[in-house]
């Protein structure tokens, strides 16, 4: 018997890969080498990249680009916007892993503030992949009508309050098709570490008060909390440390050690980890890993995070300095050895799009 657990198919359902106009902060081939580091098979870009993912051309651009690039396999988000792209959906559907719907805390297009629109918006997805949402307190109540009248699968994004959860644990009682992702790092800091870290842990949503992170880590003991999913969102050492510094921090390679660290502290079982961070994130998006498409992971090796050791373009992490527990040993995608816990052994655009032959039962 191997000394390593085997998790079969690895997903992180929301990753920012960055590339095209934001190439300077990261781009598909570095990011994607990242996820492998991480112990992912798959990884779920989102839209909000420029030129923003909302109409086919964005979409035939971004398909193009990754495709050559990727070293793991990837799917694409569509991006509803506020001008009202919902004619785009059925030509896109095809192509894409689902909806991203941005109802709080961004700008531009992709910001969907009124609700009659968003309902529109849920109207007109078809049926079969999911909806995603970034949704923030009262936000949640007013998407959660919306799963209600539609009952639409709806996947709630980087849920960090207890409010939240408390609303998210009644949806999921009442019968709804809810599902529920956290990361890491709303998990293992708070809003006094973002005190602490300055620019370095300014994200969206916002590090949250120890009570929130409690109520988090009690909703993954009783189920409420579907997927553990990073929010890979990279930027630039010296854009962070600007007079106007970006939202989001770089996680694909430390999101497996910290919830094995979670599991060396007894705060998790290795079942719930696999779960989290590989099973549920399978069946919320239609996905199956091919044959032979497995990670294995020494959790009892101890390292501590460092930033000169990270893939990602970045090079930096909010968790530098930390022990962890959990080293990705290899990883195998198609059957074929693609990492083996230091090089990345497959070539550019090894990757495929596993979206195309996604789709959820109803």
């Amino acid at each position: 018997m191997s000394k390593y657990l085997r998790i079969p198919g690895m997903v992180d359902p929301h990753v920012h890969l960055r590339d095209l106009e934001w190439a300077h902060k990261a781009t598909f081939a570095s990011e994607t080498a990242a996820a492998l580091a991480g112990g992912y098979w798959a990884i779920l870009d989102m839209p909000n990249t420029p030129p923003s993912t909302i109409d086919h051309a964005a979409l035939e651009l971004k398909l193009d680009t990754i495709q050559h690039q990727a070293v793991c396999d990837w799917g694409l988000y569509f991006g509803a916007s506020q001008g009202g792209n919902q004619a785009e959906y059925a030509g896109v559907f095809s192509q894409v892993c689902g909806l991203k719907i941005y109802c709080n805390a961004t700008t531009g297009t992709l910001l969907v503030e009124d609700q009659a629109l968003r309902e529109a918006h849920f109207a007109a997805w078809p049926v079969g992949k999911p909806i995603a949402v970034h949704a923030e307190g009262d936000t949640v109540a007013e998407i959660l009508e919306l799963v209600r009248k539609f009952h639409k699968p709806t996947h709630f994004c980087h849920i960090s309050t207890a409010y939240e959860i408390y609303l998210l644990r009644l949806a999921k009682e009442e019968g709804l098709p809810v599902t529920v992702g956290v990361t890491p790092h709303h998990l293992y800091l708070d809003e006094d570490d973002a005190r602490a870290m300055g620019s370095l842990g300014l994200m969206k949503p916002l590090l949250k008060t120890k009570a929130d992170q409690q109520a988090l880590w009690q909703a993954i003991s009783d189920e409420v909390v579907d997927v553990i999913e990073s929010d890979h969102a990279p930027h630039a050492l010296i854009e962070k440390y600007s007079a106007n510094p970006p939202y989001g921090v770089p996680g694909l390679e430390t999101t497996l050690p910290l919830m094995a660290l979670a599991v060396a502290d007894e705060r998790l079982s290795v079942e719930r980890l696999v779960d989290l961070v590989a099973i549920n994130p399978q069946r919320i998006f239609g996905l199956t890993p091919p044959p032979d498409t497995y990670t294995l992971v020494d959790l009892h090796e101890t390292y501590v995070i460092d930033n000169a050791n990270m893939r990602t373009l970045c090079g930096w992490s909010p968790f530098d300095g930390i022990k962890v527990h959990g080293r990705v040993m290899e990883v195998w995608v198609r059957g074929q050895y693609v990492f083996d816990g230091e090089n990345v052994l497959v070539e550019a655009g090894f990757g495929q799009n596993v979206a195309a032959t996604s789709e959820i039962s109803q």
